[in-house]
């Protein structure tokens, strides 16, 4: 769990206490949706690397040594930060610790010894990194690098989900209500596939956890309707067979069916329910 990574990126403010109560609270999440613990260990960062530093910093010191600074600063999208100002200038804005954040990352590559990265397209430019330094020191064991799709956000424009932006994203915690009101204010043009996060909330989410996507719809607008490939469900979108109306409520009921779950286990574990109390208490920084 990334605490030191956090307290580098400035989230929480800096503050390490409440950085370490949101990743407590990260991994009741993780329990409750499902994943095997019998299977996982969790890990603080910090920990890892003091127990491990004579061998952690060494590396991170040599990554930066053989890169220049240009390098790093085009790393910025791993951290949710631009690598260019509104001149198309490098960032200079970045603080010291955010041009030390790439360095560390690249260095966990090796140190957690990772034959295979797989992480979303945002952090691409910093595993890129780690396999030039394999080329600089002559490392014939490259990790390879696979890089997930990240989810549009889901208003008109938005490139990315954001913390900062509510509207913009279905969080773990939501009710059913939220998830029904940002679902039906969510961007849904007619008969357009691309760029319409409704369609990518069914296609990367709701598919891959059923296997496939109901519909629930009136007669006189073509009944009930089961998609078993996304191919399928996006005919039949861009053919105009199926209106965003009729979308929209099958797709929240669907994403409410995946977090119940999560919202019985943070009402009914009296722990889960004090820790989501209080990171919600806290003020996001970006």
């Amino acid at each position: 769990v990334a605490d030191w990574f956090a307290l580098l990126n400035n989230k929480m403010g800096g503050d390490i206490k409440k950085i370490r109560k949101v990743g407590e609270y990260m991994i009741e999440v993780w329990k409750a949706i499902g994943m095997d613990m019998d299977k996982v260990e969790f890990h603080w960062t910090s920990d890892e690397i003091n127990d491990k530093a004579a061998e952690y910093w060494p590396l991170v010191m040599d990554i930066a040594r053989v890169n220049n600074l240009k390098r790093i600063i085009r790393c910025s999208q791993i951290m949710g930060r631009s690598e260019n100002d509104e001149s198309g200038a490098p960032n200079l804005s970045l603080t010291a610790a955010q041009i030390f954040y790439p360095c560390m990352q690249c260095a966990d590559i090796f140190f957690l010894k990772a034959d295979i990265c797989q992480l979303g397209m945002d952090q691409r430019k910093v595993n890129m990194l780690a396999r030039e330094y394999c080329d600089l020191k002559k490392k014939k064991l490259k990790p390879i690098i696979l890089s997930h799709h990240m989810l549009s956000g889901l208003l008109q424009g938005q490139e990315k989900m954001s913390k900062s932006d509510p509207s913009s994203a279905i969080f773990m915690e939501d009710s059913e209500g939220d998830v029904n009101t940002k679902i039906k204010k969510a961007y849904c043009p007619p008969q357009q596939s691309e760029g319409n996060p409704c369609l990518e909330y069914v296609r990367y989410i709701v598919m891959p956890w059923f296997g496939h996507f109901e519909v629930s719809r009136k007669e006189e607008n073509g009944g009930d309707k089961k998609y078993e490939t996304y191919e399928e469900l996006e005919q039949d979108f861009t053919s105009g067979a199926l209106h965003p109306a009729d979308l929209k409520p099958s797709l929240a009921k669907a994403i409410n069916v995946i977090l119940q779950p999560v919202r019985d286990h943070f009402t009914n574990n009296a722990q889960a329910k004090q820790l989501l109390k209080q990171v919600r208490s806290y003020k996001v920084s970006k």
